[in-house]
């Protein structure tokens, strides 16, 4: 789930940095990734937006690139040497067409770069490095495809715009069906280990929990989630793990493993005080201002005069939307125990 730039580091961001630690090494010295390929938003997006739009408010701090952690390079980055592979997610985009979104009355205010241009922007990347289909197949077998996360801004345009649960639940299938498309043309490129990430409990973020505040009690579960969005959330990954359990029979010689980032948050709430996160700010925006959740949606963090608050490595959001540095780190540290062992490292 992204509207907007991730916060100060991406899931992606932490993966790295934790692959990258001794309690991981393990993992690359048995799967031997030589190179990372991630589609998707801004939950993955590394430079391509501020790229497309340097005027965008993501460009300057408080949305900075945390110093100490080496990034995927953006695909934008005409400067880069995509030595480790190719970042070619956009914050902002969405899984369906922008055209597509507009027939269902739904905009895409942030960018046109929907899931099917960045497709094309890897199928040029890879006919610049191949000589043909084989020696794609070649260069690709050892390296890491991450599809996703990427649909949840579909949802978020068409919310925050007004539209009913039923009207987005009936626009699911068209996104889950762009990412099956998805899948398989990369695995058509040579992939031979894919991650495919579903949407987060939306219910959950300051930015749903103030537009959609409610008085009824009754609408929020344990961990004061609202039930109903997160119901879409789940209604959303269920059809996306069908979607992949169909692609492993379409496609046997490749490992398409499923990234549950729904369930990842939902730990880190769980476990929220015992990790160090500040009880009463649990639910609201480090950087925000207004309300029950620090967020107000026409004057988001990056605006002129909101602050960020002192102590994000205490907060589980960062913005409204995305997650802070430390929730982020939790995540990935959930999800690599849980999508490694799926990978089948080891029998290769």
């Amino acid at each position: 789930m992204a509207t907007w730039l991730g916060s100060q580091e991406t899931v992606l961001g932490i993966v790295f940095l934790l692959l990258s630690s001794p309690c991981f090494a393990n993992v690359l010295r048995s799967c031997r990734f030589d190179a990372v390929y991630q589609l998707g938003d801004s939950i993955s997006d590394t430079g391509n937006l501020i790229r497309e739009d340097p005027s965008t408010p993501f460009a300057r701090l408080p949305y900075a690139l945390s110093a100490g952690i080496s990034f995927l390079e953006p695909y934008l980055n005409r400067n880069a040497v995509f030595t480790r592979g190719v970042n070619f997610a956009v914050a902002g985009a969405t899984a369906l067409p922008v055209e597509v979104l507009a027939k269902n009355g739904v905009l895409a205010p942030v960018t046109n770069t929907s899931l099917s241009r960045q497709l094309d922007w890897m199928s040029t990347y890879f006919n610049s490095i191949c000589l043909n289909n084989e020696d794609c197949a070649k260069k690709l077998e050892k390296a890491l495809f991450m599809v996703g996360e990427i649909g949840g801004n579909d949802y978020n345009y068409a919310l925050t715009e007004g539209k009913s649960f039923d009207e987005v639940r009936s626009m699911t299938p068209l996104i889950i069906q762009a990412i099956k498309d998805a899948v398989t043309k990369v695995v058509g490129y040579g992939a031979t280990r894919v991650v495919v990430s579903g949407n987060f409990p939306i219910g959950c973020l300051p930015i749903y929990l103030t537009v959609f505040q409610s008085n009824d009690s009754n609408a929020y579960d344990e961990h004061h989630c609202l039930k109903d969005l997160n119901n879409l959330s789940i209604h959303y990954n269920n059809l996306l793990k069908q979607a992949i359990e169909e692609l492993r029979n379409e496609l046997p010689k490749a490992n398409i493993v499923y990234g549950d980032y729904y369930n990842a948050y939902m730990k880190l709430l769980g476990k929220a005080e015992s990790l160090g996160f500040e009880t009463k700010s649990i639910q609201k925006a480090c950087c925000g201002t207004g309300g029950d959740y620090n967020f107000n949606i026409v004057k988001m963090c990056g605006t002129p005069g909101v602050q960020s608050c002192p102590n994000p490595h205490q907060h589980i959001s960062w913005d409204g939307v995305h997650s802070t540095q430390s929730a982020y780190k939790f995540m990935a540290k959930w999800l690599i125990r849980r999508i490694y062992p799926q990978l089948g490292c080891g029998a290769s």
